[in-house]
This record gives structure tokens, C-alpha cells and sequence, in this order.
């Protein structure tokens, strides 16, 4: 008889709650991590545009296209339109978005759990899955991004997939899948090269021709959705309202060079961003251990994995190795992986030592992330700063650079940046022909102080607010 605390120590969903509950910490702060706030902004504008303007989910609009509507293409809004529904019942808060990343992340792993349960041992599935838990995912799942949130729709599509192929509940597992794997390409599309893991499954005999062949027709029509909007409508908001957002991918020969040139900086993205230096090891080690053993399962999952996912390293080129996010749909594979090599380890206690050494490695890295610098906080009184001397309506330039993160704080719509640009008179006054009325010089964070000689109508130590 195993005592209770055994018991829940070694279900799988104690560990999730329990990871939950302590990414709970922190989850209203603002989206200003020193990481990927510029990320976070971005679809919390449109998350508010959706509340405060034009709801049509067709017509995402973000705040830094200057005198334009801000409307353009980008990846499918599910994400922002999530945070608008709550809006419309609790009214609008930014972590909204925190809290359902985190709640959808949290799903898409018990489904993991089940997934990996289902073709190998309940065993690696645990181990997987804490791996999972732990790796790039544990930060990421509570920051107001589409990444985690899109590879867990998928996932929770692929079991439902694996269901209606295994004859389990024939039609709800085919709406199933095609619902939850059409919100996750649509939401990040890089989340579709997992699709390419359900290959073996239709070459299984046992499996009818006819329930196959439904199967990939339901594929394929959550795919030509996706393409739709990817390369018909995204263009089309593009052309149409005059503003380019959104990264598309680039040439694979470019993309090619590109790493290439960088194959130290895109190997950190496995050894370091994914699962960290021990959970990279037993990853190692589990390669190692599924071709020894031949296990045809691992050869085949791991080899079409690598393939399906090296074409989006080479499509997104500089930028795979420039943000780490975009590892996430791999690291899957990796805890898989990582899992079964730990089920290869005969003593159980050093087993458990490194799964625990994994899991503290993973958790003392990414804890940064749950707080805040005090001197980023000074950019949330923007706007309340602004409303002392201008209209919300009033449009503004911002001396961050590329970030978008201090106009969504200032409340209104506009263009970010360098100081470089703001400092030549005839850029300045070709803003001021398109509307542009105040000028906001950061001084610390997102920017540094520049002199002009425009009307000074605000100042502090943070930023000056200058009158056109």
C-alpha cells in the first residue's frame, strides 16, 4: 500500500496543479519583463483595439502605424480576442492574457501526459512531462504570447486525432481535432510541423482505409484555413490599410546562410533556452539509448520531427536564433526524448535526482521572470501623464527604437523611434504634416534623453513630453 503522499507525488496532475499555482505568482503584473515585453505589447494592443474599437476579429489593429487605422495582418487574433471576450464581461486588464496562456498551457500538458501514455510507458510520460513542465515552458506559458498557447491547442488536437484513428468516439475526436488543431496553426503557424508525427500512424494496418481517408480530409481542410488566412488574407490586410507587421518567414537559401553563419547561437537555442544544460544531457543520452535499443518508434518520431522542424529554422533564419521563443514547438520532442532517457537509467534514485536537478535547473533560470525592475515601472504612468496636457486621440512619437511596449502604456496611437530619426528636422516635420502632436523622450528605460527645442509641457525623471 502506497502511503497518500506517494500517491500524489507520483500523479502527474499534482505536478501541474502545483506549477500552476506557483506561476500564479505575479500574474497581474504589467507585460514589462526586461524579455519579451515588446512581444507581450503587441497583442495587448490588439486585444484593447478589439475592446475599445473595431471588435471584428478580421481586422486586428495595433497602435504604432502613426496616422494610419493600424490595421494589418498578422497571426490569427485568437489569443487577443480571448482577452476581449473577458473584457466584455469584467471589463479590460491586460494579465487576462497571462492567466489564459497559462490555464490553456496547463491543459496541453496533462494532454502531453496522456498523449506520450498512450504509445509508451506511464513512466516516460511522467518523466516527460515534468521535463516539459520545467523547460522554456514554464516561463513562457504565463507571459501574453501565442506560443505556448498554440502548441498546446495542437497537442490537445493530436490525442483527439489519435482517438478517432484508434475508432474511439468517431465524430466528437474528429470535430475535436479539427477545432483544437485549427486554433493552434491558426494562432502561431510554426505549431503545425507537429502535424507531420501523425505520418506513422497512417501507414498502420489495422487502421480502416476508409476512417484514413476521412482523417486526412479533415486535415486538410483545417490546413487550407490556416493557409487562407496566412497567404491570402495577412497580405490582403497588408496591401489594403498600408501597414506591415508581421514576420513571414524569408527565402530557405537565405534562412540557410544564415545559420550557417550562427550555428553556435542556434544550437544555444536547444542547450540553453529549451531544456537547460542537465536536461540537455539526458536528452543526449536518450538519443543515444533509442538507437542503440532500435526503438522504431523514437527513430521515426525523432527523424520526421527533426525534419518537419528544420524547415522552420531555415524559413525563420536569424530570427530562430535571435528569440528564443521559437524553440517552443520542439521542446516537446526534447522532453520525450528526455523522459525515456531517464526511464533508461536502472537505479531509480539517480533517475529521480536528475529529474529533480532538471526541475530546479529549470525553475532558478526562468524565476527572473516573474518580476519586475523598479525603474520599468515608471513607464505605466504614461498615460496618466499624457492625459494631463493631450487628448486621447492626440497621435505621438516615442524615442524607443522598435519597441512598441511604451506606446501601449501611453494609451494612444502613433510611431516609435530612434533618437537618430527624431533629431533630423525633416522627418519631424513630415510627422507633423500627418498629424503628429507630442513627442515622448525616454530617458532611462526603452530610450535615452535627447535636447530639443519644441515647448516642454511635461517632465520628470523618466521621460519629457514635448508640444508640436
Amino acid at each position: 500500500m502506497q502511503s497518500p503522499l506517494i500517491r500524489y507525488l507520483k500523479d502527474i496532475r499534482f505536478w501541474i496543479i502545483l506549477l500552476f499555482i506557483i506561476r500564479l505568482y505575479g500574474i497581474k503584473l504589467p507585460p514589462l519583463e526586461v524579455s519579451h515585453n515588446w512581444r507581450q505589447t503587441t497583442v495587448t494592443m490588439v486585444a484593447r483595439n478589439f475592446f475599445e474599437n473595431n471588435s471584428n476579429i478580421f481586422y486586428p489593429q495595433i497602435d504604432i502605424a502613426g496616422e494610419k487605422s493600424g490595421i494589418t495582418g498578422m497571426e490569427f487574433p485568437l489569443l487577443n480576442y480571448t482577452i476581449y471576450l473577458i473584457s466584455k464581461i469584467f471589463d479590460y486588464q491586460h494579465w487576462y492574457g497571462r492567466l489564459i496562456n497559462l490555464i490553456l498551457s496547463s491543459i496541453g500538458i496533462y494532454y502531453f501526459y496522456k498523449l506520450i501514455k498512450k504509445y509508451f510507458t506511464i513512466e516516460i510520460a511522467f518523466n516527460s512531462t515534468i521535463v516539459l513542465l520545467v523547460s522554456i515552458w514554464f516561463s513562457f506559458s504565463r507571459k501574453i504570447m501565442p506560443d505556448t498557447f498554440s502548441v498546446s491547442f495542437v497537442i490537445i488536437g493530436m490525442y483527439f486525432g489519435t482517438e478517432y484513428l484508434d475508432n474511439k468516439n468517431g465524430f466528437k475526436n474528429l470535430l475535436f481535432f479539427f477545432l483544437f488543431s485549427l486554433f493552434g496553426m491558426l494562432s502561431k503557424l510554426t505549431a503545425a510541423y507537429l502535424l507531420i508525427l501523425y505520418i506513422p500512424l497512417l501507414f498502420k494496418k489495422y487502421i480502416p482505409l476508409t476512417r484514413k481517408l476521412v482523417f486526412c480530409l479533415t486535415g486538410f481542410i483545417f490546413v487550407f484555413i490556416t493557409l487562407l488566412w496566412y497567404q491570402y488574407w495577412v497580405p490582403f490586410l497588408v496591401q489594403n490599410f498600408g501597414f506591415w507587421h508581421f514576420f513571414m518567414g524569408k527565402s530557405i537559401f537565405i534562412g540557410l546562410e544564415e545559420i550557417l553563419h550562427n550555428i553556435p547561437e542556434t544550437l544555444k537555442r536547444f542547450y540553453d533556452s529549451a531544456i537547460k544544460y542537465i536536461g540537455f544531457l539526458v536528452f543526449l543520452f536518450g538519443m543515444i539509448q533509442f538507437v542503440r535499443n532500435k526503438n522504431r518508434q523514437l527513430i521515426y518520431l525523432f527523424s520526421l520531427s527533426i525534419i518537419g522542424f528544420t524547415f522552420i529554422i531555415l524559413k525563420s533564419g536569424f530570427t530562430f536564433y535571435h528569440h528564443n521563443y521559437y524553440v517552443i514547438p520542439f521542446v516537446p520532442i526534447m522532453a520525450l526524448i528526455c523522459g525515456y532517457g531517464l526511464d533508461q537509467i536502472k537505479n531509480n534514485k539517480i533517475s529521480m535526482m536528475l529529474l529533480f536537478s532538471i526541475g530546479i535547473e529549470g525553475v532558478l533560470t526562468q524565476q527572473h521572470d516573474f518580476f519586475i525592475k523598479p525603474e520599468y515601472r515608471a513607464i505605466e504612468n504614461l498615460e496618466k501623464d499624457l492625459d494631463l496636457v493631450s487628448k486621447r486621440e492626440d497621435l505621438i512619437l516615442i524615442n524607443s527604437g522598435n519597441y512598441p511596449t511604451p506606446m501601449y502604456f501611453a494609451h494612444r496611437k502613433g510611431w516609435v523611434d530612434t533618437n537618430e530619426n527624431i533629431q533630423k528636422a525633416m522627418y519631424l516635420e513630415s510627422l507633423k504634416n500627418k498629424g503628429l502632436k507630442y513627442l515622448v523622450v525616454l530617458k532611462k528605460v526603452f530610450g535615452t534623453n535627447i535636447s530639443l527645442t519644441y515647448p516642454l509641457v511635461f517632465e520628470n525623471e523618466n521621460y519629457s513630453i514635448y508640444k508640436l
